[in-house]
């Protein structure tokens, strides 16, 4: 089940605080699991295994999330399974796609990773070196009083932005770096320049870094497809890059469906469900939280057998 708006954290001021947002998800995480079975129309016994998010993230929200999975998993006897939250994003975005295998551009406020199936796993083909895309963009709506989430508050003033302003391109082989992208936009808005000029041309100058990587690692790797996941997936902007980027290499662009482009339990299940079917589980004693857990540090073995999605997907049509 997606979030309702009720059980969606929101800061009260400035970025996410780990505590606050801790604290939030243990007064809901009752209520949202009550909804979530009723609105499936099942009981917990009905319930094959329990997938948990054990990261990578923030320790004190992945505790709670933690906690309650443990507890169901113990008190009704369901098999435990271990998600990897950044590959669940890969998944949920193939999953909505019908991507077989894409070239998967992933962009949140914790994570800039361009990456594809090879060998067993996902492996990473650029990423980046100090602060996430999401990040730059929402540090800067914060600092400038846009609020947030600050991309699409950024975006909105980019679009009434005429002039680029000079900004560092940060490309270094097939990493990004963006901490210096952000300092100088700061700076110019202090300097006084339009604050849509300043979003603008930080907007142009990340996206354009981003998309570099990115069609570097598609040539090397071939793919016929590239998705966007993650929740700057939903920037109309960068997916207008990514499209025109793809159809030069003769590939298909796809983002994720926006409803599922943020953090969200259903990625969670789906990238349990699949990993259950081909035998992974974890013994409760052993599922502690991996706040830096890497994708490429995850085995994958629904992708090197026989596809479960089509079964999984049948159902889910059903």
């Amino acid at each position: 089940m997606l979030a309702s708006a009720d059980y969606t954290y929101q800061p009260k001021g400035g970025g996410i605080h780990p505590r606050e947002a801790a604290e939030h998800h243990s007064r809901v995480s009752g209520r949202s699991l009550a909804e979530a079975l009723r609105e499936a129309g099942v009981g917990i016994e009905d319930v094959d295994a329990v997938a948990v998010a054990l990261g990578p993230g923030m320790g004190p929200c992945l505790r709670i999330g933690a906690t309650l999975a443990r507890y169901l998993a113990v008190k009704y006897a369901k098999p435990l399974v271990p998600v990897n939250h950044a590959v669940a994003h890969v998944e949920i975005a193939r999953f909505t796609t019908g991507f077989e295998d894409p070239l998967v551009v992933y962009i949140a406020g914790g994570n800039t990773i361009i990456t594809t199936f090879v060998e067993g796993r996902y492996r990473v083909f650029g990423e980046t070196l100090d602060i996430p895309l999401g990040n730059c963009l929402d540090t800067f709506a914060r600092e400038v009083g846009l609020g947030f989430p600050g991309t699409p508050k950024v975006e909105e003033l980019a679009m009434r932005g005429s002039k680029l302003l000079e900004l560092p391109y940060v490309v270094k082989g097939q990493d990004l770096q963006f901490s210096g992208l952000l300092t100088k936009a700061l700076r110019l808005v202090k300097e006084g320049e339009r604050l849509e000029d300043v979003c603008y041309s930080l907007v142009e100058t990340a996206y354009s870094m981003l998309v570099e990587v990115a069609e570097r690692a598609l040539a090397l790797t071939g793919k016929r497809e590239v998705t966007l996941t993650g929740g700057v997936a939903r920037s109309r902007i960068l997916c207008g890059k990514l499209e025109k980027m793809a159809e030069l290499h003769g590939a298909v662009f796809k983002p994720v469906e926006p409803r599922y482009a943020g953090d969200n339990g259903a990625m969670i299940a789906y990238t349990g469900a699949l990993a259950y079917a081909s035998g992974v589980t974890i013994r409760v004693e052993e599922s502690r939280i991996r706040p830096m857990w890497r994708l490429d540090q995850v085995d994958v073995p629904w992708r090197a057998r026989s596809d479960p999605r089509k079964t999984l997907n049948s159902a889910a049509d059903v």
